[in-house]
C-alpha cells in the first residue's frame, strides 16, 4: 500500500484466500512497524490465528482483538476499538486491520454493519490513522461488496489499489436508516417522567421471563434506564417501551417522537470536559446488537440482549 499524504486513510481490502489475505495484511503491518507506528489487529478469531502465525516474531508488537468478541455489536467498535486504540497513541500515526463484516454476520446484524463503516470516515476526518477494512470476496455477499465501495474512499482488489469512484458514505447512511418491523408478539408499556422506575421494572420482569438471569438482567436494567431517561429528556417527554425474544436474545426496543440527528452519537467518546453523552455509549457497550431508526417522526432504539 503506497504512503498517503492524507492524515486518515481508509482502504477496503478484497481478498480470495489465505494467500491474498496475508498479502494484503501481513505487509500493512510490517510496514507500520518499521514507521514505528504503533499497529493493532481486530479481525474474527480465525483470521487472527493466521495473521499471529504469518508475523512470527513481529506478534509481540502488535495488539491483537478478536472482532467477533470486541465488535459483536458493531456500534462499539469505533469507540471501544478504533478510537481506544488511536487514542492511547496521539502522539504519532497509528495503523489498525478492522474487519467488522464477516460471513457469520446475520442479515439483522447487516445494517448496523455497513453504517459503522460509513460512520468511521467522519469519526476520523483529520486524524493520522490508517484504517484497513478487508473483505472476503468469496464467502460475502455481492451487495456487501458494493456497499464497501460506497464507503471506503479506496479499493485494494487482486493487488491494485483505486480510489473507488463509488465513495458516498453519507448515502449508506441514509440508506440503512431503516424502518424496523414490528415482532408479531411484545409486551408493552408507555412511560412518561413519572413512570421511569416502572418501566425500568417492566423490562426485567420480561426479560426474566424470557429466562435472562444474571449480569444480563442487570444490562436490561441499565439499558432500559438510559433509553426511556433520554426519551423523557430529548424525544418529547415519553415513549413506548416494547420487550420480546428473537432468535437467543432478549430485544428491548425504546420509541419516540424525537430525531436522531447525529449518526455518531454513542459512537464516539464523550469530550471529557462534557457531562453528558454517555447514555447511548453505555447502551452500545452493553448490548449485543443495537439498531436505529430516526426520522423527524420519531425515534426508534433497538437493543439485542443475548442470554450468554
Amino acid at each position: 500500500m503506497e504512503p498517503s499524504t492524507e492524515p486518515f486513510v481508509h482502504p477496503a481490502l478484497f481478498y480470495q484466500g489465505e494467500k491474498e489475505y496475508l498479502d494484503g495484511t501481513v505487509p500493512f503491518v510490517r510496514d507500520g512497524l518499521k514507521a514505528g507506528e504503533p499497529v493493532a489487529v481486530a479481525v474474527p478469531g480465525p483470521n487472527l490465528a493466521i495473521l499471529k502465525a504469518a508475523l512470527g516474531e513481529d506478534v509481540a508488537q502488535v495488539k491483537f482483538l478478536d472482532m467477533t468478541e470486541a465488535g459483536r455489536n458493531p456500534g462499539r467498535i469505533i469507540p471501544r476499538v478504533l478510537r481506544a486504540f488511536a487514542d492511547s497513541h496521539r502522539e504519532k500515526r497509528v495503523r489498525i486491520i478492522g474487519e467488522p463484516i464477516w460471513a457469520g454476520r446475520s442479515t439483522v446484524e447487516y445494517p448496523a454493519c455497513v453504517q459503522h463503516e460509513a460512520l468511521i470516515n467522519p469519526a476520523f476526518e483529520g486524524r493520522e490513522v490508517t484504517i484497513l477494512c478487508p473483505y472476503d470476496a468469496d464467502s460475502l455477499d455481492e451487495q456487501v461488496l458494493t456497499d464497501a465501495y460506497a464507503t471506503h474512499p479506496l479499493i485494494i482488489s487482486g493487488g491494485r489499489e483505486q480510489a473507488s469512484t463509488d465513495y458516498a458514505p453519507e448515502h449508506v447512511v441514509a440508506r440503512y436508516n431503516q424502518p424496523l418491523e414490528q415482532p408479531a408478539a411484545a409486551e408493552e408499556i408507555v412511560f412518561d417522567a413519572g413512570q421511569l422506575p416502572r418501566a425500568r421494572q417492566f423490562a426485567i420482569e420480561q426479560a426474566a421471563r424470557r429466562s435472562l438471569s444474571g449480569v444480563r438482567l442487570d444490562d436490561v436494567a441499565l439499558i432500559v434506564a438510559e433509553l426511556t431517561t433520554n426519551s423523557v429528556v430529548h424525544g418529547g417527554g415519553s415513549g413506548t417501551l416494547r420487550v420480546w425474544a428473537d432468535d437467543g436474545h432478549v430485544v428491548c426496543e425504546v420509541r419516540d417522537h424525537g430525531f436522531l440527528n447525529d449518526p455518531l452519537a454513542g459512537r464516539r467518546p464523550p469530550a471529557r470536559d462534557k457531562l453528558g453523552g454517555r447514555g447511548l455509549l453505555l447502551v452500545h457497550s452493553l448490548a449485543d446488537l443495537v439498531r436505529v431508526h430516526t426520522s423527524p417522526e420519531g425515534t426508534a432504539i433497538r437493543c439485542y440482549i443475548s442470554h450468554n
